[in-house]
This record gives structure tokens, C-alpha cells and sequence, in this order.
């Protein structure tokens, strides 16, 4: 009898590794001063290998939320179920300090070292939406001194405790924000929503919002138009006493990805808000908190681009064709280090402006001027990246990656996400520009950073020279924007990696990035690169 499924030639299960094993991120940690907190990242990025977490985060994503506006007897409750997957992850995340515990961390480095934690724990993208978010609702709540003494101890503290209920009786806090609305997008000086002063020293709030992630976080900060203009407002869902704020939630959003996070339409009516900040200075008040939810699209979208590559570099290794293993044809390899080239400038951009970011909050003004420009330029540039790097190693699997048990499908579905949030291409580009124009010291921090790269590599010097003559002329500088940021991008990364990584790895970014010597696809290094070192630093650690 001939036996027909014999199964061989299939690649072993990716679990129980370290996903913190990456040389460019641990390297980074020392630089940016967060070398104290490696263990407990390794601790975590043991987690994230586990059958166990993975497993988590499959359940989460094919388990979507569910919105119940009202109970059985038609009382309106407005509230949203997950599966325990979900706040099993949630649990998981606010323990080990991704959300705002940095904030009560005084250690150097702490937001280095929040910011690898959110890198390495890649088992799901959408419980990461509320845990990004309470981490930039800190510093704009402090633009408020009563409310952020009330509420940032409970927003830092490493303990999840889900459920509507008076803020002020919890262990802990989750926030939110609800800022667009379906007529204005990333024009939030278009929002309707008004805000009237009431004789307690609250706001009524009356309008409609577009997009607002997990709506069953504790408190949400937002934008409504007050009498002196746009203000921004912390809205609870349940007001001191434990009365349900009016805060409808219209309709669940049917999403592309980032599918275990529950976006919904809302409704405020007449909800209760404070005041945060100085009214009319709305977009103001919550410009610190656009900081750190555009740094963790650079996180996310990063660590998108490790995960892919390990997932790819897994699969070559242990599967086979034309016999021999895929690791070991030329034009596989030359597509593994091309990816591991793309995350490990991701990576290293990455963890610089985490350090800058940590630095920043401490008070270093030149560090706050390199994070403004490299951050929106970075922002822009990785999280278009990102999607494509996906889509590349989800074909290293061929037929395999396209199927929802690779987990690529998942991972794919992910990526574009991080381009729209906090501003998509257009908004980000232009961003960078409104930078230079408005904060001339941004640029000069800039080239006082990239410039230390300057004589290291030919190629860098050509596009240095290149980039600073995108400055000579203003003529339809909008019409250049995207290709401007995007060579402030490249040569940033080309900068930090002659710096700090491995000569074959600059070696090859800078004579495909920035030599103009590369087909644009990922997997046409030119020849004569040493892949070799490269193809080992991408899989340090890994089985």
C-alpha cells in the first residue's frame, strides 16, 4: 500500500524563544542608558515565545468584541464584551509596566526601556491600542495639576482592573482619546462638538466622534469646541459617585486589522468633561501625547518588521527546495538580508528616539529638538515601510504565509494601520516640513546628529550633500514633502547604523538606501555585499 501523507519537509513551530534576542535592540538599550532593565525584557520577550501568549493573541484577534448597547430589560448600557484572551494580555501588559508606569519610574532610561517592552511583546496589536494610549495620556492630563494628582497614580499603576466603575475606586486606570470626527479626519479643527460650562466648573459635551479605540477605557482624553475655541476635555465613563457618563456608542468600526481592539463610533450627550489645559488651547494641550502615540507607531511598525523576519528566517532555515534549504539559496539569502537590513535600521531609529524621548521628558531641550523632526520623519518613513517588509516576509512561505495559521495574515493585516494612525503619509510629511518652518533649531539638531556619521561612507556623504540641498530652494516645497522627509529618514537611519551596527550591515544600507544602487523591492542588494554577517546578527539567539 503506498502511504500518501507522510508529512515531512514542514517547517517546526516558532515557539520558545526570546523575541528581546535582537543584537540591535539590546546594543540600543545600552547606548540610551536602559542596559539595567534587560532582564526583565528578556523576561518578557520569553513570554512572547511561548505557545501560550501566541496562542492569546490568536484567540483575541479571531474573537472580535461584541458592543451591547442595552441589557435584557432595555436599560442603555453602552458597553463592550471581549473575550478573556484579551484581558488576559491586557493583565499581562499593564504588569509588566507597558502603559504609564514609566511615568512613575525616575530611572534614566525608563522610557528606553518602556519602549523595548512594547517592541518585544508582538503576540497582538490590538490590546496595544489602550496600553499606547494610557502611556500618552500622562503628560497632556498634566496640563491639569488637580486631575493629574487624582488620576496618574491609578493610570501607573501595574494593576488591570477592567469594568465601569467610579475611577476614583479602582486599582487601575485605562485611557483613551476621542478626537476625530467624520467631517474633519486629521483636521480636528473642524470638530463640531461643543463644549458648555456648567455652574459646577464641568462641561456638557454634545457631538458625535468618528473614531474612538477601546471604548470601554476608564477615561478618554478628547477635543471639543468650548466658548474660547478648541479645549481639550478628560471625559470619564462613570462620574465621581458612579453614575454611567451619557456616552453612547453608536456602532463598532468592521476593520482591516487590529481587529481584539474595539473602535466604535460614540456619541457624548451632554457627557461630563474637565477641562485639561487652557481653553482655546486645545490641540496645544494634547501635542505631548501625539509624541508618544507616534513613537509607538514607530514601535509597532518595528517590531512588525522583527517579527516577520524571524518568521521568515525560521521558515528558510528548516525548509527545503531544489535540494538544499532555503537559507542556503543565493537569492533567498539576498532577500533574509535585505530584511534584516530594513529592521535593523527600524530598529536602531527606534530605540535613538526612545532615548531622545526619555531624555526629553527629563528636560534636555536639544534632545526634545532632534525627537521633534526625527520622530514625525521617522513616523512617516518606517510605517510605510513596515507593510512592505511584511508582505515580503510573509512571501518567503510562499503559500504558506497566505494562510491565516502562518500568523503572517494576521501580522499583514496590522501593519498598514500604523501609517494611518496619528496622521497618515500626507499628514505626517507635511508635519516634518511644519517642523522646519516653524522650529528652524529642529533642523539644526537634526544635521548635528546625522552629521557625526560624515566621512564613514561615501554614499552617506553623497545623500548628506543631497538632502541639504532639498534646502537651498522653497519653490513647491509641499509637493516635495514626502520625497524630503523621506530622505531625512533614510540618511538618519544610514547615520546611526555607520555609527553603531556592524560594517557589513551599514555597508550594505548605505550602498542600497542611499547609493542608489537597489531595485526598490527588498532582495536586490547589489552584489558584492557580505551577507553572511548580516543573515547571523538577524538570527542571534533564535533555534
Amino acid at each position: 500500500m503506498t502511504t500518501t501523507h507522510d508529512v515531512f519537509n514542514q517547517v517546526p513551530p516558532l515557539v520558545g524563544h526570546d523575541t528581546s534576542n535582537d543584537a540591535a535592540l539590546r546594543e540600543g538599550l545600552e547606548r540610551e542608558g536602559a542596559g539595567w532593565a534587560l532582564d526583565e525584557i528578556s523576561e518578557l520577550g520569553r513570554l512572547a515565545g511561548t505557545a501560550e501568549a501566541q496562542e492569546l493573541g490568536r484567540l483575541a484577534e479571531r474573537t472580535r468584541p461584541v458592543l451591547h448597547t442595552h441589557d435584557r430589560y432595555g436599560n442603555r448600557i453602552d458597553e463592550v464584551e471581549y473575550t478573556p484572551a484579551y484581558h488576559e494580555l491586557m493583565d499581562i501588559a499593564v504588569s509588566h509596566g507597558l502603559h504609564g508606569a514609566a511615568w512613575a519610574d525616575d530611572r534614566p532610561g525608563a522610557h528606553v526601556a518602556r519602549a523595548a517592552k512594547f517592541m518585544v511583546w508582538n503576540v497582538d496589536a490590538g490590546h496595544g491600542c489602550p496600553i499606547s494610549m494610557t502611556y500618552a495620556v500622562v503628560p497632556a492630563l498634566r496640563a491639569n495639576p488637580a486631575l493629574s494628582a487624582e488620576f496618574e497614580p491609578l493610570l501607573t499603576n501595574r494593576e488591570y482592573d477592567f469594568g465601569l466603575r467610579d475611577p476614583a475606586t479602582k486599582r487601575g486606570l485605562i485611557a483613551g482619546m476621542s478626537m476625530t470626527e467624520k467631517q474633519g479626519g486629521s483636521d480636528v479643527r473642524a470638530n463640531t462638538t461643543s463644549a458648555t460650562p456648567q455652574a459646577d466648573g464641568t462641561h456638557a459635551l454634545v457631538g458625535h466622534k468618528w473614531f474612538t479605540s477601546a471604548p470601554m477605557s476608564d477615561m478618554f482624553l478628547t477635543l471639543a469646541q468650548a466658548p474660547a475655541g478648541l479645549s481639550c476635555f478628560l471625559v470619564p465613563r462613570v462620574t465621581p459617585g458612579g453614575t454611567l457618563n451619557p456616552i453612547r456608542l453608536m456602532r463598532l468600526k468592521d476593520k482591516l486589522g487590529n481587529r481584539s481592539n474595539a473602535s466604535a463610533e460614540i456619541e457624548y450627550d451632554g457627557a461630563v468633561g474637565w477641562l485639561v489645559g487652557e481653553e482655546g488651547r486645545g490641540v496645544r494641550t494634547i501635542i505631548e501625547m501625539v509624541n508618544m502615540t507616534r513613537l509607538d507607531c514607530v514601535i509597532g511598525s518595528t517590531s512588525g518588521m522583527r517579527s516577520g523576519l524571524v518568521q521568515a528566517a525560521h521558515h528558510a532555515r528548516h525548509r527545503s527546495a531544489f535540494g538544499k534549504s532555503l537559507i542556503e539559496q543565493p537569492l533567498m539569502r539576498n532577500v533574509l538580508a535585505d530584511l534584516s537590513i530594513e529592521s535593523e535600521a527600524a530598529t536602531s531609529a527606534m530605540i535613538r528616539l526612545a532615548g531622545a524621548n526619555d531624555r526629553a521628558i527629563r528636560g534636555d531641550e536639544g534632545e526634545a529638538a532632534l525627537r521633534r523632526i526625527a520622530l514625525a520623519v521617522t513616523k512617516y518613513y518606517v510605517c510605510k515601510r513596515a507593510p512592505v517588509a511584511v508582505g515580503e516576509a510573509l512571501e518567503c512561505l510562499g503559500g504558506n504565509g497566505y494562510v491565516e495559521d502562518s500568523d503572517l495574515p494576521r501580522l499583514y493585516r496590522e501593519m498598514p494601520l500604523l501609517s494611518i494612525w496619528e496622521g497618515s503619509g500626507n499628514v505626517a510629511a507635511l508635519d516634518a516640513l511644519r517642523a522646519l518652518a516653524r522650529e528652524p533649531h529642529t533642523l539644526d539638531a537634526y544635521f548635528g546628529e546625522v552629521e557625526q556619521a560624515e566621512g564613514a561612507d561615501s554614499h552617506f556623504d553623497e545623500a548628506l550633500a543631497r538632502l541639504k540641498k532639498e534646502f537651498t530652494s522653497f519653490d513647491d516645497l509641499e509637493h516635495r514633502a514626502r520625497r524630503i522627509v523621506e530622505q531625512l529618514a533614510l540618511v538618519f537611519q544610514g547615520s546611526l547604523l555607520l555609527r553603531h551596527s556592524p560594517h557589513a550591515v551599514a555597508d550594505a544600507f548605505c550602498a542600497s538606501r542611499l547609493g542608489r544602487d537597489w531595485g526598490g523591492a527588498l532582495g536586490t542588494l547589489p552584489t558584492g555585499l557580505d551577507l553572511a554577517p548580516i543573515l547571523d546578527r538577524a538570527w542571534a539567539g533564535h533555534s
